[in-house]
């Protein structure tokens, strides 16, 4: 079995080299970091010490964070009943600043004294995940999907819901429908915007590319996209927007623009908690539970925890849902 001397045996170096490099002592010179973790990689160690002591499981953003939305915030509140009752810790962890030049990721989690990672993604750092998943360290992705047998996830299917809601639009006899997106593509978006289109199709209309929007997920994102609809030549009558914050900000907006909501411009939100009761109008929106998401992927991630020969691979989807309020009305005449 692989230990310490080995790999000083191997990079040419001492063992108290090879302990200071684990341990990312900084009197390591670059050259012989790069020789010992390369040897490391090689053999596949894992100091197990720090991993079988440690009841630490983190939130791991592998892409551009979104720490501040409500979705997280309603994720980690799922999350920490199970923390809680069985006695684990929260730490939040940037996978591109945390790991070292050499590194695999399961060495930089057990250097971090991590037993599990519930991992938060983009589009571009999908593969982050994968290879997170691949080395065989304790994994669930939370709101995105994989076609990779070895990924875990629990996700919200929005897709089907999504058309529904812009189906309800298009039967209030609206046609030229805007969608806003966030500018930060995930799988979750994507899904938003195909439900958008499948309905269009659905019903025999053509999409007009120059309402397909995109603004930063958050209130100054809303307020942006409501007085871009509103200087537009040819306004769209409704919006979907597929964010809580974009439309928080939005809906402010329009009170500031003189703009009447849903007689003027109808608003199909989306909503992670119970935002959609605390806004004027109550907002219609596509609803998920991101408590119960949170809830779901932290069960997963303990069910693979101290399994030897690896724990089965979950791929679930909760639901989501239509709630139908007063921000949506007719098409103005």
């Amino acid at each position: 079995m692989a230990n310490i001397r080995h790999i000083a045996k191997q990079a040419g170096v001492s063992a108290t080299t090879v302990s200071r490099v684990l341990n990312n002592h900084p009197q390591v010179s670059a050259s012989v970091r790069a020789r010992v973790m390369a040897v490391t990689n090689e053999i596949g160690y894992v100091p197990t010490i720090g991993r079988k002591s440690t009841s630490n499981i983190a939130l791991v953003y592998t892409g551009v964070s979104s720490l501040g939305s409500p979705f997280d915030a309603a994720l980690m509140f799922g999350m920490s009943g199970g923390m809680e009752e069985y006695g684990y810790d929260l730490m939040i962890l940037d996978a591109r600043r945390a790991r070292q030049p050499g590194e695999t990721y399961t060495q930089m989690f057990v250097r971090k004294g991590i037993r599990g990672a519930i991992l938060r993604t983009t589009a571009q750092a999908r593969s982050v995940c994968e290879a997170i998943a691949d080395e065989g360290f304790p994994c669930v992705v939370v709101g995105d999907r994989f076609e990779s047998p070895s990924v875990s996830f629990v996700y919200s299917d929005s897709r089907e819901t999504s058309r529904e809601a812009v189906e309800h639009l298009i039967g209030l006899g609206h046609r030229r429908i805007a969608i806003c997106l966030n500018i930060v593509d995930d799988s979750d978006h994507a899904d938003r915007l195909a439900g958008y289109r499948q309905a269009h199709a659905d019903h025999g209309l053509e999409v007009d590319r120059k309402l397909i929007l995109r603004v930063p997920a958050n209130r100054e994102g809303g307020m942006q996209l409501m007085r871009r609809l509103m200087t537009m030549p040819d306004r769209p009558t409704a919006v979907f927007i597929t964010d809580p914050l974009t439309a928080l900000g939005a809906m402010g907006e329009a009170r500031k623009l003189g703009v009447e909501i849903p007689r003027d411009l109808s608003v199909v939100g989306f909503d992670d908690a119970e935002m959609r009761y605390g806004m004027y109008p109550e907002l219609t929106a596509i609803c998920q539970d991101a408590a119960a998401l949170g809830r779901e992927a932290f069960a997963a991630l303990y069910g693979m925890l101290d399994q030897p020969d690896g724990a089965p691979v979950v791929k679930k989807a909760l639901r989501t849902w239509l709630e139908v309020h007063a921000s949506t009305g007719p098409r103005p005449e």
